[in-house]
């Protein structure tokens, strides 16, 4: 039978990852109808390729169209908030494990904490 404060962080974690999840979905959906609301009218050209003229792992690039109203830095941001979810949900847990000292559990998600920032972070 799980404890009380186990039940809790359960509770805590589901709400985490909903509302994260959820924010997500809401801030992607803005971009995209602020993408179709600008591309009314805009025919494509298949003839010629057009890069990206901001990386997507660059932080800066990405906040700076979003202050300017640029819908695929919005959807970036969306994107950004669903990979922070899971990220959150792991701090959030090695917070919880250490406060119940719980050495082991401590240590895995330490090391799953670690793995994923660096997995992030890396270029």
């Amino acid at each position: 039978m799980p404890s009380e404060a186990d039940l809790k962080m359960e509770i805590a974690i589901s709400r985490m990852l909903r509302a994260g999840v959820s924010t997500a979905a809401f801030v992607v959906l803005v971009g995209w109808l602020l993408y179709l609301w600008h591309a009314h009218g805009v025919k494509s050209d298949y003839l010629h390729f057009h890069g990206v003229p901001s990386p997507a792992d660059r932080f800066t690039p990405v906040f700076e169209g979003v202050r300017h109203l640029d819908s695929r830095s919005i959807i970036r941001v969306g994107i950004l908030l669903l990979i922070a979810t899971p990220i959150l949900r792991v701090a959030y847990c090695l917070y919880c494990f250490a406060t119940q000292k719980d050495k082991l559990y401590v240590v895995v998600s330490g090391i799953v904490l670690t793995v994923l920032l660096y997995s992030f972070f890396r270029h």
